[in-house]
């Protein structure tokens, strides 16, 4: 597993050095993402904010994202990584929103994906979704890994879009 703190330092790095924002929005990590990025001294220059989308209930009032509006799509997913990432990004008016969802475990989701599964996706400058499956039930071990590979998707963005 690669250094979280290195990972968020060097998201904090690019968007600092850019004048850029980020959002995020979180499910299985349970706020490690944001964590990790607000752990990295002078966060207020690059963090607006972010939300833990974890419930029904969240998603509705924190995201405001109503499935009905959206025919098809369900949580756990790169659709709704992608309409996630980009909800938190507009609401905070954030350069850039990263999103998280999945299924950390012991047990898999009501949607048939299995423990370790989760989607990732950064909109901004640049879009890219990414699919994990750790293969792992260790629930505290896959909100680890997923937390690792949502900062470096968003790293990976960032040097991209550089």
């Amino acid at each position: 597993m690669r250094d979280l703190t290195s990972l968020a330092g060097d998201a904090a790095r690019l968007l600092k050095a850019r004048g850029e924002t980020v959002a995020v929005s979180e499910s299985s990590t349970g706020g490690l993402i944001s964590a990790a990025l607000l752990a990295v001294p002078g966060a207020s220059a690059y963090f607006l904010g972010g939300g833990v989308i974890y419930t029904r209930p969240a998603r509705d009032h924190l995201l405001g994202v109503d499935f009905r509006d959206h025919p098809g799509m369900r949580s756990s997913s790169e659709p709704y990584a992608a309409l996630a990432a980009a909800t938190m990004r507009a609401k905070l008016s954030a350069t850039w929103g990263l999103a998280e969802t999945g299924a950390a475990g012991p047990s898999g989701n009501r949607y048939g994906d299995p423990a370790g599964h989760t989607c990732l996706a950064v909109s901004g400058p640049r879009a890219a979704t990414r699919v994990l499956q750790t293969g792992l039930d260790d629930r505290e071990n896959n909100m680890w890994l997923f937390t690792e590979h949502a900062l470096a998707l968003l790293v990976e963005s960032l040097e991209a879009a550089a």
